[in-house]
């Protein structure tokens, strides 16, 4: 399958600002599907697991209302983390989730979601639609009998919530940290005892005190989740996330059953709820950052000392996984040499332009 099917195979329409897409003719053979999604997300993060609504109530449209999808939230059919066991077995036909959620399976699904000093929301796209990602992460996903999907970004996230300040690499060590993906294990070289958790066990876990700080994904999700009211200190930015991508799991036995038709209005529905959730992100963070200032939240900033700590502990775990996962070698040489020439166009344009303007008020 090709990279940029997305592009190539989505040709319905979309509605003004993508919101929605509008109906082709689908001829009356065509079957009545009744599909069922599983969620690594709650009702309550309403853009993480909205966008599995929104990707449904898309391919509804598209198809007729004969090809429909159920969405079911995390913990409803099967837990938070297991949602690609589940597609991966045949429990559900489809699941949306986190890539790197599966790093005990192979360290090389991290590039699915989001590398360590990697790549910003718009690089990754790039990669995946334009570079050799999205082939890569075919092939890497078939050995686990699903096709995957480009499922939504977060953008570059937020540090986390501290119940201390970190001002030193001294710091860090022995704090009980959540944070998710190849980053706890660069952390764990400083110190850190990194924590997997899913969204809905966070806010108890810091209020007991069974962790010491948490990262999700930024203001609007934080907010939600009242992180602020049992830790202060709101770090930024985070290093192990400059663009979290989530994906759309299909099973592979149904996938290859779908009608042709059927199977581009999946892509062109894709491609919508993608495109809708960073869109809204970069729209209800910058409102949620002022309302957790305005109601004691701090925010800080990782200094240089701790970042250059973090970015020299990557190096070396990248180098180390690279040595004994030659599918994360691989995935790895790709990825790093489109993040390094996407970095250099980036600091001509992007940086010189937002280092300048972003200080100024129109």
């Amino acid at each position: 399958m090709e990279r940029r099917s997305f592009l190539k195979k989505a040709t319905i329409a979309t509605g003004v600002g993508g919101a929605t897409l509008a109906a082709p003719a689908i001829a009356q053979s065509q079957p009545n599907l009744n599909w069922r999604l599983v969620s690594s997300f709650p009702k309550s993060l309403d853009n993480l697991y909205g966008t599995s609504e929104i990707f449904a109530n898309a391919l509804r449209k598209a198809t007729d209302g004969k090809f429909n999808v159920k969405v079911f939230a995390a913990g409803e059919i099967v837990p938070p983390l297991q949602v690609q066991d589940a597609v991966q077995n045949g429990t559900v036909e489809v699941g949306h989730t986190a890539g790197y959620y599966s790093l005990g399976k192979d360290s090389a699904f991290i590039f699915d979601t989001a590398a360590p000093f990697g790549m910003t929301a718009r690089q990754q796209n790039a990669w995946m639609l334009h570079g050799n990602g999205m082939k890569l992460m075919r092939e890497l996903y078939a050995s686990y009998n699903i096709v995957n999907f480009m499922g939504g970004q977060t953008g570059t996230q937020m540090g986390g919530w501290f119940r201390k300040e970190i001002k030193t690499v001294a710091d860090l060590k022995g704090l009980k940290f959540r944070i998710a993906g190849f980053a706890g294990n660069i952390l764990s070289k400083l110190g850190v005892v990194p924590q997997q958790l899913p969204a809905g066990e966070i806010y108890s876990a810091l209020e007991k005190g069974t962790i010491d700080a948490a990262e999700f994904v930024g203001p609007y999700d934080d907010e939600k989740l009242g992180l602020a009211k049992v830790a202060k200190n709101y770090y930024y930015p985070a290093w192990w996330e400059g663009g979290a991508s989530l994906s759309f799991l299909v099973n592979k036995k149904k996938w290859d059953e779908l009608p042709p038709a059927y199977q581009a209005a999946w892509e062109a529905a894709c491609f919508l709820a993608h495109t809708e959730m960073c869109a809204k992100y970069d729209a209800l963070n910058p409102p949620a950052l002022q309302r957790l200032l305005q109601n004691g939240a701090v925010l800080r900033k990782f200094n240089t000392q701790i970042l250059d700590a973090c970015f020299t502990a990557t190096q070396e775990a990248y180098a180390e996984e690279a040595a004994k996962n030659p599918r994360f070698k691989a995935i790895y040489e790709d990825y790093r040499r489109f993040r390094n020439m996407e970095a250099q166009w980036f600091n001509v344009a992007e940086q010189a332009f937002a280092q300048y303007s972003f200080n100024k008020k129109l």
